[in-house]
């Protein structure tokens, strides 16, 4: 079993979907886990969830789009729980459908919701991590960015590319001070997954053909215990990659 007692970690957007599924795959291997998201309902919803089963959880409402707002998480979560050891960049707005629809507001929430929070929260992260030891932090891409087609995709692809080459510099700069950063680009059964397939069953049908185990990713089961893995001293040596948590969909290589 992964044993992550003692560690303290903060997931963004973690009131429900791939978050919430996250945070109790965490909490269910002993960490402590500091929820945060825009809708405190969702938040409570999920440290209830966390309660019943034993274990520690902070809500801390906020937005990942606010400067302030990200220093909070973070000061929160290290005055509430006692440091910061693991950092999930979860929250995304998404820029979805072509290029020529997509609005330079929609664009900019996806890159600021994205990359750039995730950029900020790093950092805010990194002298926490390093005054423990070290720590994980977990960035969220999608298969959305090397799609053979991109069509519809392009705005939404650019973000999680972008955060992917964050990804690949923070491992690289503070692989030393014991900070392992990883990427994971996960199919779950999300609420904006679901609301995806309703809305295009077509291509659904298409997109859930390509994947050899035949089957979408369960948010604890397959998404939050594999973080929970990868956030253990079982993976101590990984570093810098990219984790397609899909059914072995995409190929990253």
């Amino acid at each position: 079993m992964v044993d992550l007692t003692g560690k303290v970690a903060l997931i963004t957007g973690a009131g429900q979907g791939v978050g919430q599924g996250i945070a109790l795959g965490l909490a269910a291997a002993g960490a402590a886990v500091a929820v945060t998201g825009r809708t405190a309902t969702k938040l409570d919803q999920t440290c209830a969830l966390i309660a019943e089963r034993g274990g520690r959880a902070l809500a801390i409402e906020g937005n990942v789009k606010d400067v302030a707002s990200l220093a909070a998480m973070v000061d929160k979560t290290v005055a509430g729980l006692g440091g910061l050891d693991i950092l999930v960049n979860n929250a995304q707005e998404v820029p979805n459908g072509p290029l020529l629809d997509v609005t330079d507001e929609a664009f900019m929430a996806g890159f600021e919701s994205g990359p750039l929070a995730s950029f900020r929260l790093m950092k805010l992260a990194h002298p926490h991590m390093v005054a423990r030891g070290g720590g994980v932090i977990v960035n969220l891409a999608s298969s959305a960015g090397i799609r053979w087609d991109m069509s519809g995709y392009g705005a939404y692809g650019a973000v999680k590319q972008a955060t992917r080459v964050l990804t690949r510099a923070a491992a690289a700069e503070w692989g030393r001070a014991g900070i392992r950063v990883l990427t994971i680009a996960p199919h779950a059964e999300s609420p904006g997954l679901k609301w995806w397939v309703e809305n295009n069953p077509e291509e659904a049908e298409a997109f859930f053909r390509t994947i050899p185990l035949g089957r979408i990713g369960r948010l604890e089961e397959d998404i939050g215990r594999a973080v929970a893995a990868l956030c253990s001293d079982d993976f101590a040596y990984l570093t810098g990659a990219t984790i397609p948590l899909d059914g072995g969909q995409a190929n990253f290589d």
